[in-house]
């Protein structure tokens, strides 16, 4: 995965610094997340590993999937991604240029995993505490993941805070091991 990032990071870069400076940040989140999606699904992806399918006819293909739904800036990222086989970077380039934007914005993506669905009083508790220890506004996103046993895993930018009955279960594990 981190070579896909390395290899992404240049776009999003460039990308940002484009939409940054037309004032045209949301746009293109919208844009790319939309982009990405349609890159992520498998049979665009099989579509486009064909070897029959030459670079141009691919980003023609990539571009009639959108069905008009990208302007010209977009459909020279597609092209120009096509042209350097790196469609397939879509969803990652996506996903850096919405750190770069919360980054800009003075805001993180805290991604949430618990057990159990958590209250409104518990995620805004979450929120609170994330945004008193990062200093910046906090986008909170939950999911569940019952395999978690209890308590939750919360991921927001690189800090990571392992507090599920799980992770507990193995520290304890790896800990009598040794």
């Amino acid at each position: 995965m981190s070579e896909l990032t390395t290899a992404a990071r240049p776009y999003a870069r460039a990308i940002f610094e484009m939409a940054e400076g037309a004032d045209s940040l949301t746009k293109w989140s919208d844009s790319l997340d939309f982009m990405g999606l349609v890159a992520s699904n498998d049979d665009v992806k099989e579509l486009l590993s064909t070897p029959a399918m030459a670079k141009q006819s691919g980003a023609k293909a990539f571009i009639k999937l959108c069905d008009g739904k990208l302007g010209e800036a977009e459909k020279n990222l597609i092209n120009l991604l096509a042209e350097n086989d790196r469609l397939s970077l879509l969803p990652e380039i996506g996903v850096l240029f919405e750190a770069l934007k919360d980054e800009s914005e003075g805001s993180v993506e805290a991604l949430v995993s618990s057990a159990k669905k958590l209250t409104k009083a518990e995620e805004e508790a979450i929120s609170k505490a994330l945004k008193k220890r990062l200093g910046r506004d906090i986008k909170l996103k939950v999911s569940v993941d019952e395999s978690l046993l209890g308590g939750a895993i919360i991921r927001a930018g690189d800090l990571v805070i392992d507090g599920s009955l799980k992770g507990r279960l193995g520290k304890m594990t790896s800990s009598m091991v040794n």
